[in-house]
């Protein structure tokens, strides 16, 4: 299995949202608010598996390790969502990471 790029991960999540279009708000730069809430708080259900079980178990243990992958698979789920309602695109996406790795690679 290869590496799991941006663009494979944005067109699955615009395949989801083809999907349930007529249950789900439409992509759009208004819904990338809530998609930012919803992140969050799936972020936390992350932080709480490492809280509660400490880092070296959810990194160490089966079924905490499953736990957090999948808490983190949905983190990056909603953070495409918003990707994807503010139009941007992976190439943009490279480019402004190259560049604000080269500044921090600078600044210390």
């Amino acid at each position: 299995m290869g590496d799991f790029g941006m663009n494979e991960m944005l067109e699955m999540q615009k395949t989801l949202q083809e999907k349930y279009k007529d249950k789900w708000k439409p992509i759009c730069p208004e819904r990338g608010k809530d998609q930012l809430l919803w992140m969050i708080g799936e972020m936390g259900e992350v932080i709480d598996i490492i809280k509660k079980n400490g880092g070296e178990a959810a990194s160490q243990n089966k079924e905490l390790r499953e736990r957090l992958v999948e808490e983190l698979a949905d983190v990056l789920m909603y953070y495409n969502d918003i990707l994807l309602c503010y139009g941007i695109s992976a190439a943009e996406l490279k480019h402004a990471y190259i560049k604000k790795f080269k500044r921090n690679m600078e600044r210390w």
